[in-house]
């Protein structure tokens, strides 16, 4: 019998050996075509497309030994159009060097991903105009051969990459059709340039030519700036919620419930926010504010923070100010606008009684009130918490006793038909885990998003 493991093996085994077979035809490909070809004549619209490809790989946007986008691909196929196959397979060579210089990628990403899957549907795109439409001219054939090629070639593209990286590099093995799926758009894109360009070399002849990839790599430079402004704002969003969280899990350290609350007043937070309509960015905002509501305790002296000790005066004045000095430490990490809004109001009543501002219903932010909500319903049904724990049906008689006056009635009444149905383990969030509820890759990555 074949175990799993071994059914593994023979697929990597396999897909070794093809990734082999496509280095290989790569380097026949090369070698097949220098020799069979006749030599393109060296005319100026050569030395534009040598200069287009040197140009797509300066320009180039992505991260070592990762995917990258660049124009190389609309140089190779017009060189494919109008000069050849010999000629296409230069510019992807030049351009794909040019990209790994630029970017520092390792010669072995090189050789055994990225030439082929940019040598081989070049070659393959001059094959396919040339069986179609011989001639560049303007007419429906050449421009339906030139599409064809366009396709052709990033389809194989695609195709080589996902092989090779998935056989030869580790981390790769998610990277499959669903990404080429996802890129139809920008591919529909390629093509349409891809004709562009053909239309106006033809039209225009070379200087048309020269100012269209011009254009084209202006757009290439803006992805390029583009690609690393994201850059930069996965480093700042990273660094920042490094910093917060490592101040949550110093407060868990003196508090020993300050992690899981946390995680627990997030969670109902996003679901009470959910329930009642608000949008996914208000929702991730409830979110957001759940985690680092109690941030501002750190704050406090160890003698405050002890359970058991009887609290002075000027022990209350500083657990008031916690709110304030809380939406502080967020505005330090960069962390501005309607979170350390509502964490500061997060203590407010509906009454107007309480602090830091002395804020009523009405002036109190919406998911403030959620979170306080979520504060007091955790705090008296968490197994961790420093008075006598409550079941969920005797918690929600104290949220309701306190509705109106303390808590805004309305999100208790959504917190009470949130929790119905739901089996204990959510309705006492005992398990809450607070690195699960940050999920920091997560949010890494859509900060590089946008």
């Amino acid at each position: 019998m074949v175990g799993p493991s071994r059914l593994r093996f023979h697929g990597r085994s396999h897909l070794r050996a093809a990734s082999c077979l496509v280095v290989a035809a790569t380097l026949a490909v090369v070698v097949a075509t220098l020799v069979a070809a006749p030599a393109d004549d060296v005319s100026a619209l050569s030395v534009i497309f040598g200069i287009a490809a040197i140009g797509a790989g300066i320009m180039v946007a992505g991260a070592r030994d990762g995917l990258s986008v660049s124009a190389a691909f609309i140089v190779n196929v017009l060189a494919a159009a109008f000069l050849g196959a010999r000629s296409a397979m230069a510019t992807a060579v030049i351009a794909e060097l040019t990209a790994a210089i630029r970017l520092h990628t390792r010669p072995r990403a090189v050789i055994l991903a990225n030439l082929p899957a940019a040598v081989v549907p070049a070659a393959a795109a001059a094959a396919v105009i040339d069986s179609i439409s011989s001639n560049p001219s303007q007419t429906f054939q050449f421009y339906f051969a030139v599409a064809l090629a366009a396709m052709a070639a990033i389809t194989l593209s695609f195709a080589i990459f996902t092989i090779t990286r998935r056989t030869f590099f580790a981390g790769w093995d998610q990277f499959g059709f669903g990404e080429f799926v996802e890129h139809l758009p920008n591919i529909g894109l390629n093509v349409l340039l891809v004709l562009a360009g053909a239309a106006i070399t033809l039209k225009l002849g070379n200087a048309g030519i020269a100012f269209a990839l011009t254009a084209v790599f202006t757009f290439s430079y803006m992805s390029h700036l583009l690609q690393r402004a994201r850059h930069r704002s996965e480093q700042y969003v990273s660094l920042s919620w490094g910093v917060l969280a490592g101040l949550m899990q110093s407060l868990d350290i003196r508090d020993g419930r300050a992690a899981r609350h946390a995680a627990a007043v997030a969670r109902f937070s996003r679901d009470m926010a959910k329930k009642v309509g608000m949008s996914e960015q208000e929702q991730e905002l409830a979110h957001t504010a759940g985690l680092l509501h109690d941030i501002g305790h750190f704050a406090l002296s160890d003698r405050v923070a002890e359970r058991g000790r009887t609290l002075t005066d000027a022990d209350w004045v500083a657990i008031q100010r916690v709110p304030e000095l809380g939406a502080d430490m967020l505005k330090h990490v960069g962390l501005y606008g309607p979170v350390s809004e509502i964490i500061l109001a997060h203590h407010e009543r509906v009454d107007g009684r309480g602090y830091p501002k002395g804020l009523k219903e009405g002036q109190i932010p919406e998911i403030a009130k959620i979170i306080a909500v979520a504060e007091v319903y955790d705090t008296l049904t968490a197994s961790d918490t420093y008075r006598t724990r409550m079941s969920s049906f005797e918690a929600m008689h104290e949220l309701r006793r306190v509705a109106g006056s303390q808590l805004d009635a309305g999100y208790v009444e959504v917190l009470a038909s949130l929790l119905s149905g739901e089996g204990v383990e959510y309705r006492h969030a005992d398990a809450a885990d607070f690195d699960v509820e940050l999920n920091m890759e997560r949010r890494v990555r859509e900060a590089g998003a946008g």
